[in-house]
């Protein structure tokens, strides 16, 4: 059972660890939201390998890499796409924008406008733009990877939670350990473009195991006590009295669905409130809403998660 998971993990693991060193949990990562379909939000500090990163995931799906570059004066339009005029067909046509690829990175997407962090919301709920009363579809296997740095505040928009929601997971990049980054030197420390390099070398994975991977996921058993867990974290982030907001419905349903594949990724024919557990960090903390007190105090959305998995109750 869970062959066909694991082998995909294991092939981005392998494929992605040619370009990217030391990112084993963000490879996990991006295994569940490719698995579910879901979007991902990366933060961390500048200078860590998440463009890296996107490009190697292109790389493997054999898909196409955009970027787009968060900024004050970047315009929905910039990123959706616009009609010109086409002087042979003597009439205006739709000219695509950086959203219409496999896999798009939005880096520093907190400093981009309201307006362009709105026209994001279609593209990652329905994969689909609406332009001019026209629907455009985006690819089948459409990924946004997004950027902030929650070190820095000047000049940033902060992203609203109707947004956040949209995010399956928030990695949390954090400096790689010395011996990985000592290797991160040793193959990039030259004047040679040795990223390109190592981008070219990579493997194209097979569409057709990612949709083995999604079969299998389906199939996997979710006790009806299980069910009442997930909803009795919801309920308690509810309520919780260092928090404003909570974790949504499309929140828990993400909890599930990341729960199912934890499950699937150790190899398990039903998930566990283990398999939960790992997954509530990276599926729940982003969308937390913390009151001004708790924030004032120096409390984090880690750490209350990490609370609400050590008061609710587990299932036996």
């Amino acid at each position: 059972m869970s062959a066909s998971i694991r082998q995909l993990e294991d092939l981005l693991v392998r494929e992605l660890g040619r370009v990217v060193i030391g990112a084993h949990t963000s490879v996990r990562a991006l295994t569940v939201a490719l698995v579910a379909r879901g979007h991902v939000l990366v933060q961390g500090v500048p200078g860590l390998g998440k463009t890296l990163l996107a490009k190697a995931l292109a790389c493997a799906l054999g898909g196409e890499f955009k970027r787009i570059q968060g900024t004050a004066d970047l315009m929905p339009s910039d990123i959706i796409g616009v009609h010109v005029f086409d002087e042979a067909q003597r009439a205006f046509v739709f000219r695509p924008g950086p959203l219409f690829a496999d896999v798009v990175l939005v880096d520093e997407i907190n400093r981009a406008g309201p307006k362009t962090q709105s026209a994001l919301l279609e593209a990652m709920e329905e994969r689909q733009v609406s332009v001019e009363r026209a629907a455009w579809q985006l690819p089948a296997d459409f990924l946004v990877i997004a950027t902030q740095n929650p070190r820095e505040f000047e000049g940033t928009y902060p992203l609203p939670e109707s947004q956040l929601d949209r995010f399956m997971l928030r990695i949390d990049m954090d400096y790689p350990a010395r011996e990985a980054e000592a290797d991160i030197l040793a193959r990039y420390g030259g004047v040679l473009a040795a990223g390109q390099e190592a981008l070219g070398q990579i493997t194209v994975l097979g569409r057709a195991l990612i949709g083995e991977a999604r079969a299998e996921v389906e199939k996997i058993h979710v006790a009806g006590a299980l069910l009442s867990y997930v909803l009795d974290l919801a309920h308690a982030s509810r309520e919780h009295a260092r928090l404003t907001l909570g974790l949504s419905t499309r929140g828990a349903l993400a909890l599930l669905k990341a729960g199912r594949i934890a499950a699937g990724l150790r190899g398990g024919d039903f998930v566990t409130p283990d398999d939960i557990k790992e997954v509530a960090v990276s599926v729940m903390a982003h969308r937390l809403v913390l009151t001004p007190e708790a924030a004032l105090e120096g409390v984090t959305d880690l750490d209350v998660v990490q609370g609400l998995l050590s008061e609710t109750p587990v299932p036996r």
